[in-house]
């Protein structure tokens, strides 16, 4: 029978994070040559250059913060474009949302369209943002707007449908005005859907700004990844991706 007692923080704290020891002692054993016998490949050299090894991961991540303190002008470029993003798909997502949910004639004209472009695969807009705005901040914010505002859209259009018909019932029977029930009524009802799309748009906007960099820039994290795969450079590829999910969680 399962055990439903959750750990207290400190626990849960301890788990998680020996988790990540494992998981770092584990990368260190399977790329270290000679430490473990390895069947995947035909020499020890070649786990670490497939997965690279963690030492040199963190001694790159040092190199880049503290000894030549180089990534900062990057790591501004790419943050900048993730907080644009993130901030205007989402203030589009939201006013989009509410609109279309408090319109049923909108909603049912353009229902159609706005499925058919959240089906499209919007990575292959990247190019157009290219021609269209150049290689740069513009087309990664342009990129990184198109993947958080449907996530918004949609969450608030469903907080809004879901309102209860009870409630909406009795604040029209009270007089409340359409300005009143927006602001009582329906936003309240929206904010759960919200914060939710919230969590996952931060992600996506940082997708859209290190893709975008990634097919065409001359700054960026996702520049310095693309040139470190250039050169075959795993190590400093990993080093990217470990800053990339430690600022999107932050």
């Amino acid at each position: 029978m399962w055990n439903l007692i959750k750990p207290r923080p400190a626990t849960l704290r301890l788990w998680q994070f020996g988790l990540l020891a494992v998981v770092f002692v584990f990368w260190y054993a399977m790329t270290k040559p000679g430490l473990l016998p390895n069947f995947m490949f035909e020499n020890d050299r070649q786990a670490a250059f497939f997965f690279g090894e963690p030492l040199r991961v963190i001694e790159r991540i040092w190199v880049w913060f503290v000894t030549d303190a180089d990534i900062y002008q990057h790591l501004g470029v790419t943050l900048a474009e993730t907080v644009m993003a993130f901030a205007i798909g989402s203030a589009a997502g939201l006013g989009g949302g509410l609109w279309l949910a408090l319109s049923p004639m909108a909603s049912a004209i353009l229902e159609p369209y706005i499925k058919a472009m959240n089906s499209m695969p919007r990575i292959i807009l990247a190019p157009i943002f290219a021609v269209w705005f150049g290689l740069g901040m513009g087309s990664k914010v342009a990129l990184g707007v198109t993947l958080v505002f449907f996530i918004v859209f949609f969450n608030v259009y469903q907080g809004v449908k879901e309102v209860s018909p009870v409630v909406l019932a009795n604040a029209k029977m009270l007089g409340a005005s359409q300005k009143q029930l927006l602001r009582h009524v329906y936003l309240p009802s929206a904010t759960s859907w919200v914060f939710s799309s919230l969590h996952t748009s931060v992600g996506l906007a940082f997708v859209g700004a290190v893709v975008g960099e990634y097919l065409g820039s001359s700054q960026g994290v996702g520049y310095l990844i693309l040139q470190a795969e250039g050169s075959f450079d795993i190590n400093t590829v990993m080093a990217g991706i470990l800053v990339l999910t430690a600022f999107a969680l932050a």
